[in-house]
């Protein structure tokens, strides 16, 4: 297993909405090499989820795991969210926008239809810090990060920052 260098804010090709991965891609050695791979990029974060996208993979995929000792790894391969209730306000941060936390509302309920990392189709129900970052992460999918939900005063902030912090390492 590799860890993945991540993307970070403001690059452009965060931007780019991710396409359908074939089903029959699922079977290759190359792809379960990456599930293992981002699993692993995302465990030494450490987070709790990361998108094809922020490994500079523009396909419908990502890994989440929210629990405290990384004992339910999940893989979402061409997720669509089906059904949404309520809104919840979690404070988000993310590893394409490192140091960064901002208050999002989001869903607080959701229902999403995916393949699992063999290609079985599954529907899950997730409420609270799993459906927010089910929600972050299909966000990634489409070339959305969190910083989008903020004015744009505190995005042009956050950008400025990430620069700087770039510029002094």
């Amino acid at each position: 297993m590799a860890l993945l260098k991540v993307l970070e804010f403001p690059d452009p090709r965060l931007r780019t909405k991710a396409v359908d991965v074939d089903p029959a891609e699922l079977a290759t050695s190359a792809f379960q090499t990456l599930l293992d791979d981002m699993f692993e990029t995302m465990y030494a974060a450490p987070g709790i989820g990361l998108a094809a996208s922020q490994v500079d993979v523009h396909k419908r995929f990502m890994v989440i795991d929210v629990s405290d000792d990384r004992s339910r790894p999940l893989v979402f391969i061409n997720p669509r969210i089906t059904a949404r209730e309520g809104e919840q306000v979690y404070q988000e941060g993310c590893l394409s926008v490192p140091g960064i936390y901002a208050d999002v509302t989001r869903s607080n309920v959701i229902t999403v239809e995916a393949l699992d990392r063999h290609g079985q189709p599954f529907t899950l129900t997730a409420d609270g810090l799993l459906a927010v970052c089910i929600q972050h992460e299909m966000d990634h999918l489409e070339g959305k990060l969190f910083v989008d939900y903020l004015s744009p005063l505190k995005r042009e902030m956050v950008r400025k920052k990430l620069l700087k912090a770039r510029r002094a390492a």
